[in-house]
């Protein structure tokens, strides 16, 4: 699985980004894919997942960002509003063709990575 994520940039607080993930190489639809974030000092944290179309969310972005998937595009969406400073982070997408639900928010689970994608929002 090849990933490319893309649609990184500069936001104002309160504003909004949305990131982008395409996946070549197996049937999509069959993907768990995932959304980590990685802050400067910090260690790579879980953001989003979707299985299927079940969603799941760090509590931390929970009713501001949302993952969605388009197998027709073979693409995932990462649709972040209300940004904050402490989103600012380095996004990375991830896949795995196996991961069950319970293991979703491991990164170790998911073999196939994208570049990642630097996010920054200003105060």
């Amino acid at each position: 699985v090849q990933l490319q994520a893309s649609g990184g940039g500069l936001a104002q607080a309160g504003g909004s980004l949305r990131l982008s993930c395409a996946a070549s190489g197996r049937t999509f639809r069959t993907i768990r894919m995932g959304w980590f974030r990685q802050a400067p000092g910090k260690e790579r944290e879980f953001v989003a997942a979707i299985k299927d179309f079940s969603t799941y969310y760090a509590d931390s972005v929970k009713g501001r960002f949302t993952i969605s998937r388009d197998n027709a595009k073979n693409t995932v969406y990462l649709q972040m509003n209300n940004l904050k400073p402490e989103d600012t982070a380095i996004y990375y997408c991830a896949a795995s063709l196996t991961a069950i639900t319970s293991s979703l928010r491991t990164e170790n689970m998911y073999p196939y990575w994208g570049q990642g994608t630097q996010v920054t929002v200003s105060s």
